[in-house]
């Protein structure tokens, strides 16, 4: 047996804020990331909406991007005290996935960060609040997903946190949020996208009601993402959908190993002055792992079928499988996006040297290898790599090689 799940409402288009002023409770929390929100006037627009509907107001603000495990605990803390009917929270990623994770030590205190990391393996929640999440990015789609991203900086590795029962009750998308967001962002998240509706399209967990959202994201994002990144408002609206749709397939198709990469390269190199921007990593990592995936002919097949929808051509699925890649390196392109870590500068844009160095890079490639097979993602990827396997492929996208095994 499957399970397809979704928020119980999804408010989108024009003034879809509004529908916070229906909202039946007695007080809300907001959680919120740095200071876009509030400059952009939203924050008050959304606490005057909470308030019209008859509910005290309390803020977690500042929480910031990859939001680590202390930021969750001191969320969680402010909850207990506050006790919320209501978590909304607003943003990108970030705050969305921190408050997820805040929201499930608030309705179990005695829960650890550990628990919470078992895939699918968390108590029922709503047992003292709801959850609203409000995304202002499109791309990680976090407003309607199962999935949390936390930051262990002690460790330098992303978890995913893996359960339906984060699911927000309602997700609400406002395209006026969305042409908010700097040009870079734009580009990053596009990216992660994309690869949310490819990974679940191919994914070992997709299914008749995944596969039509997926592709139809894939549509879209090649329409309208570097029309957005280009200045297009429509387009931006657009994308606004289209990573919504992404996310609804990969919340119940899941993922693959470009997100296992990701997760555990974004922060393991920090120490060397930056972090991979994750939807950068995703853009880098997406070829590469086409072209290792594509060894499965099943897999295969389904290239071919997303290259289809793309119109890029191609006699074969050998040739199509060549074309994707061509045409996602050709985005990276662009929109500014490096081609592998070696050349990922600090500030994410393309670079001689990045800010890896070659010999710190093959000191940690072991355990970033093992860490991205452990990863809650790895187990949907159509073709599974060995610990060797992931290595080389590591090496594909810090050098930009070939995948050729």
């Amino acid at each position: 047996m499957n399970r397809f799940t979704l928020p119980r409402d999804l408010y989108h288009g024009e003034n879809a804020l509004d529908a916070l002023k229906t909202f039946s409770g007695k007080r809300a929390i907001v959680c919120t990331g740095g200071s876009s929100m509030r400059k952009f006037g939203f924050l008050d627009r959304i606490i005057n909406n909470l308030k019209e509907a008859g509910m005290e107001v309390a803020l977690i603000e500042g929480i910031e991007p990859d939001p680590s495990v202390e930021t969750v605990m001191n969320g969680a803390a402010k909850m207990i005290e506050f006790q919320p009917d209501w978590i909304v929270a607003v943003g990108g990623g970030s705050p969305i996935d921190a408050a997820k994770a805040m929201w499930i030590k608030y309705e179990y205190p005695q829960t650890t960060f550990e628990d919470m990391c078992k895939v699918f393996g968390l108590p029922k929640l709503r047992t003292k609040a709801k959850f609203c999440a409000i995304s202002s990015t499109s791309g990680t789609a976090t407003e309607v997903t199962a999935f949390s991203i936390i930051t262990d900086y002690k460790k330098g590795i992303k978890y995913p946190i893996a359960d339906f029962e984060i699911t927000p009750d309602v997700a609400i998308v406002d395209p006026a949020l969305a042409q908010t967001m700097p040009k870079k962002l734009v580009a990053h998240t596009g990216m992660d996208a994309i690869t949310h509706a490819v990974e679940a399209y191919v994914s070992t967990a997709n299914c008749d009601y995944t596969d039509p959202l997926a592709l139809h994201a894939i549509e879209m994002i090649q329409r309208d993402l570097v029309n957005s990144y280009n200045g297009d408002q429509v387009a931006r609206n657009n994308m606004h959908n289209a990573q919504c749709l992404a996310g609804m397939a990969f919340s119940n198709a899941l993922l693959g190993i470009v997100h296992s990469m990701a997760h555990k390269t974004g922060a393991a190199f920090a120490d060397y002055g930056a972090h991979i921007i994750h939807g950068a990593a995703n853009a880098m990592y997406l070829p590469k792992v086409i072209a290792f995936n594509a060894k499965d002919p099943v897999a295969k097949a389904r290239y071919g079928v997303i290259a289809d929808y793309m119109h890029l051509g191609g006699n074969n699925d050998d040739e199509k499988v060549a074309l994707l890649i061509k045409y996602l390196r050709g985005m990276n392109d662009d929109l500014n996006i490096p081609h592998c870590i070696k050349n990922y500068g600090a500030d994410s844009y393309p670079c001689e040297q990045g800010f890896v160095p070659e010999k710190v890079y093959l000191e940690r490639r072991h355990d970033i290898a093992v860490n991205a097979i452990a990863d809650a993602c790895t187990g949907s990827n159509p073709r599974q790599p060995s610990v060797e396997e992931m290595e080389k492929l590591l090496d594909c996208v810090y050098y930009d090689l070939d995948v050729d095994f």
